[in-house]
């Protein structure tokens, strides 16, 4: 059945300019208030316009339990279900208002639907513009629903929900064995940044050997570097890794190789640029460009330490990064850190505990993919 055929309502918001917005009144609802599937109800996304202006602008208003679709990246065509709030609500043009026919479909099986493969699919096909991606009111009423019947619906939606609370209470698992890991380390060796237990500080050349990747051109630029056989690690690999870096998306030709250098197994990567003082540990031999650092611990530290050091600092170290066209440190800033060194056994003790937390982890992590 086609998304026209089942609603009530299929309306675009209103045009509000900036001059028309209030302090209080009705509430605004933007694009920005759009997730995949829930409400963002944060409140600096608070807007509103005055009753007088809602009446003169002859505003449609917008009621808890409506569907919201934004017509507008990222991505296009997410869609919500409007919560009950505190005040009267309206939304903006590029939102569309979709209030559903309940008699024939049930509002939280079409919102699973506007999450679903399939409708992304659709979306995809009737999407225009260059610049900036937008689709129309008229194309999303044309998108296909697959209605299997109402008591059916229902029973898909139960489900849908059991499994959307198990995925949201693996992930508040996996955040708490982070949060138990740095606790840890903080009962092992207090406060790295003060250094609250007075442990002897040594420089990054002190605990072992560093340096920069290589990368003489750069891959967006030479497209003949890539689609090889030797894994390229990028910045962005390393910021989106826990502890270790267990796969890579892009790789370098025999061309590619040549012109750069091939770090270890076990090599402690350091984002330098972009995503400043982000570290994860190699976990098969791999490349990099100059805008990672590599770093092999000595007998006097490990890496699995060093890991969860930088984690402390990150947030000061990205603060320090000079401004440019985008953040970065250089080697200079990173060899003169002061490191707390406590003995390598308790550091050892550390990397120990961090590796049986992370078998927890990964068996949590595949139930939570699984679902």
């Amino acid at each position: 059945m086609k998304l026209k055929d089942m609603v009530i309502v299929f309306d675009d918001g209103d045009w509000i300019e900036s001059k028309d917005q209030s302090s209080e009144g009705v509430r605004l609802l933007q694009t920005g208030n759009i997730g995949e599937g829930y409400f963002v109800n944060k409140a600096e996304r608070k807007k509103f316009i005055s009753e007088e202006t809602f009446e003169k602008l002859k505003c449609k208003e917008v009621y808890s339990g409506d569907i919201l679709i934004s017509r507008l990246p990222e991505p296009v065509g997410r869609a919500c279900i409007v919560p009950e709030l505190d005040s009267r609500l309206i939304t903006a043009v590029d939102c569309t208002i979709c209030r559903i026919n309940e008699d024939i479909v049930n509002k939280e099986y079409l919102c699973y639907f506007f999450q679903s493969q399939s409708y992304y699919n659709q979306v995809k096909q009737k999407v225009a513009g260059t610049t900036r991606k937008r689709i129309s009111r008229k194309n999303l009423e044309q998108i296909k629903v697959y209605l299997p019947l109402l008591d059916i619906q229902g029973k898909i939606v139960q489900k849908l929900n059991t499994v959307s609370e198990l995925i949201s209470y693996r992930k508040k698992q996996l955040e708490d064995f982070d949060l138990l890991v740095k606790s840890q380390f903080v009962e092992m060796f207090g406060d790295p940044v003060s250094n609250s237990m007075e442990w002897r500080m040594s420089t990054l050349s002190e605990l072992g050997e560093f340096g920069r990747g290589v990368s003489k051109h750069r891959p967006r630029n030479a497209p003949e570097l890539l689609g090889g056989k030797y894994p390229l690690i990028q910045t962005g690999d390393i910021a989106s890794s826990q502890l270790y870096i267990k796969e890579h998306t892009s790789t370098y030709s025999e061309l590619g190789f040549q012109q750069s250098k091939m770090w270890k197994n076990g090599t402690l990567c350091i984002t330098i640029a972009a995503n400043i003082a982000k570290t994860a540990i190699l976990e098969f031999d791999a490349c990099f460009p100059d805008s990672v650092v590599g770093f092999n611990a000595n007998s006097e530290t490990n890496n699995i330490f060093m890991h969860y050091w930088f984690t402390f600092f990150q947030k000061i170290l990205e603060k320090q990064a000079p401004e440019s066209a985008q953040k970065n440190i250089n080697l200079k800033i990173l060899s003169e850190l002061k490191i707390i060194t406590p003995p390598i056994e308790l550091q050892n003790q550390l990397a120990t505990f961090v590796q049986q937390v992370d078998k927890s982890k990964l068996a949590v992590q595949k139930s939570l993919e699984e679902l």
